[in-house]
């Protein structure tokens, strides 16, 4: 066995494949052919002398001896990453990338930003990825970005989080509505209303169910959905209410499409983050990126 005829390329492919268990995922983050793929991880088990993976039913499952692996090429990568770092810091925060991931809420908010400081700083190289909650957390779990702007991550999570924008959220309905124009209603008048929901462990729902649930209201669910597109055209078709960031409501608002409720309780008020994992090291581009969104953060408005 030498290692010294492993290259980077194959280590770095057999991080991808390690960290999704799925040589199809590993294949899509890398934009590989799974063929090119599988052949540089023979390769490198090869190269190895003992194999890396193995196969039970349809799954695959890292050996003892892929677990070893993993966790080396996983300290390669950070090294190489720390090294990007001090190289883009003797260059000065004009050089370097940022790596950016965003909650998909956030896109109504985070892409303006970013835009303007990528005017102020074109020589920064920058990535974003859009993704639900479920995956952002599993992203920020295994370090594959700089950044992550979301709502309140998991208490769980070792991470520092720094708030930076209030995100509230609105409970709108079809402009039809029997309770649109009404004042001050109560949260338990729309205990027989159904409701058009995001998936289990959003952020949004979670907070709306809290808040019922601390009003002795159960909501009525009359349907699932997996994006604030989805069910704002739901409720424009009169399926039920929802319970939406204000950020993704301003235009359908302004044409009337949708409807505030004047709920008492609502806007309920949360909070954007900028998080990263505790003891990760940002890089200049980073550190430049996070000070300009305090600088150019919405600042709050009225909140009806």
């Amino acid at each position: 066995m030498n290692l010294r005829h492993a290259t980077l390329h194959q280590l770095r492919i057999f991080l991808a494949v390690a960290r999704h268990n799925s040589f199809a995922r590993a294949a899509e983050e890398l934009h590989l052919s799974p063929p090119t793929l599988s052949l540089q991880v023979k390769q490198l088990s090869e190269t190895v002398g003992q194999p890396l993976f193995e196969q039970l039913g349809k799954k695959i499952f890292l050996t003892a001896t892929g677990q070893t692996l993993a966790d080396a090429c996983a300290d390669i990568e950070s090294r190489m990453e720390r090294l990007s770092q001090d190289l883009a810091a003797l260059q000065g925060v004009e050089k370097g990338s940022l790596k950016l991931a965003i909650l998909t809420t956030v896109k109504y908010t985070v892409p303006k930003l970013l835009g303007g400081f990528c005017a102020a700083h074109p020589g920064i190289d920058v990535a974003m990825v859009v993704c639900n909650r479920e995956n952002l957390l599993l992203r920020l779990a295994s370090n594959q970005d700089d950044l992550y702007i979301m709502g309140q991550p998991s208490e769980n999570m070792d991470v520092v989080c720094e708030d930076f924008a209030d995100n509230p959220l609105v409970l709108v309905a079809p402009p039809s509505h029997p309770l649109v124009g009404r004042q001050r209603l109560s949260p338990k008048r729309l205990k027989d209303e159904p409701f058009v929901l995001r998936e289990p462990g959003s952020g949004t729902r979670l907070t709306t169910e809290k808040f019922f649930a601390g009003q002795g209201v159960r909501l009525k669910t009359r349907l699932e959905v997996g994006s604030n597109e989805a069910i704002k055209q739901t409720v424009a078709g009169g399926l039920g209410l929802a319970v939406l960031s204000a950020t993704t409501v301003v235009s359908e608002l302004a044409l009337g499409e949708l409807v505030l409720l004047d709920v008492v309780g609502f806007p309920l008020i949360r909070r954007w983050h900028v998080v990263y994992p505790r003891g990760k090291r940002l890089s200049p581009a980073a550190l430049a990126f996070k000070d300009w969104l305090f600088e150019h953060r919405p600042r709050p408005g009225p909140s009806r």
